[in-house]
């Protein structure tokens, strides 16, 4: 029985090769299709549409990846654009804060010829309900900055003190601090008055212009500056400008609220005043 279907196998087979033989006669040689050609291609016309199907799928395939290759590199080609420009942009404003930089410190240096000071950067304030307050980035390892220097902005704008001094930080209370007070003048008359912070006027930005004497005028929009008056700060310092005047509950002298003429939140750079020279006694001093 093998043998039979081992027989049967070739007989089947040399068939098959006989047609195919035959077929690619017919058509390269003769160029006709025959009858044994049209019957092979009857049969195989399945099989080429299938073929022809296969063909397109790969080439769509092909054409998809072309396509993607393509994008990629663009792709790659818009990211390196996009990294070169983000660079030199924030090159460009690295340069542009430190021109500014300059900017200010030849300002302060050309306002204030009589004080020594260091430039400080304006780290982080310190958010809290009872202070106000806000870090340098100068210290005592790197700074001659000392406890109780005054601080202000590079057109001489008092800002506030330092209160506490670390290696490489300072911890400054603003104007506005309960801790903060100074001796100040207001408008053209004679005589003093003290400036300080004042809790019921911190949280709306305003200080408390304080223990005026009785002979100084004090009108809403005189400015208020330092009076150098102990030698803590240097004088002439701007402080703020009055708001509004008002007499105490016992009747017995007055009181200012008075507002800052620079908003320290926003502030970037500072200057620490280390040591000055008081135009009305001609005597160095020093703030720590």
């Amino acid at each position: 029985m093998k043998i039979l279907f081992t027989r049967r196998s070739v007989f089947i087979a040399s068939i098959a090769v006989i047609i195919a033989i035959t077929t690619i006669i017919s058509v390269n040689v003769f160029n006709s299709t025959g009858p044994v050609t049209g019957i092979a291609g009857v049969v195989s016309r399945p099989i080429r549409t299938l073929a022809s199907n296969i063909a397109r799928v790969f080439e769509s395939i092909y054409s998809s990846i072309y396509r993607y290759d393509n994008l990629m590199a663009d792709y790659e080609r818009v990211l390196r654009t996009l990294t070169e420009r983000e660079r030199n942009y924030r090159e460009a404003n690295d340069l542009k804060a430190e021109n500014e930089r300059f900017r200010v410190l030849l300002e302060f240096q050309e306002l204030h010829t009589g004080y020594e000071h260091v430039q400080a950067l304006v780290e982080r304030p310190n958010v809290g309900n009872w202070s106000s307050s806000f870090t340098i980035d100068k210290g005592y390892a790197n700074s001659n900055v000392a406890q109780g220097n005054g601080v202000a902005t590079e057109y001489g704008l008092l800002i506030g003190q330092v209160s506490e001094v670390n290696a490489t930080s300072s911890t400054v209370i603003t104007i506005l601090d309960t801790k903060f007070s100074a001796g100040a003048f207001v408008g053209d008359g004679e005589g003093t008055a003290t400036i300080k912070g004042d809790f019921s006027l911190m949280r709306s930005g305003l200080l408390m212009l304080d223990y005026i004497d009785d002979k100084l005028v004090v009108l809403p929009g005189d400015t208020v500056v330092t009076s150098g008056v102990g030698g803590v700060f240097p004088e002439g310092l701007v402080v703020g400008e009055v708001v509004e005047v008002f007499r105490h509950n016992s009747g017995i002298g007055r009181y200012a609220t008075v507002k800052p003429m620079r908003d320290i939140d926003t502030m970037s750079y500072v200057f620490v005043i280390t040591s000055f020279e008081n135009a009305n006694r001609g005597e160095p001093e020093n703030s720590g």
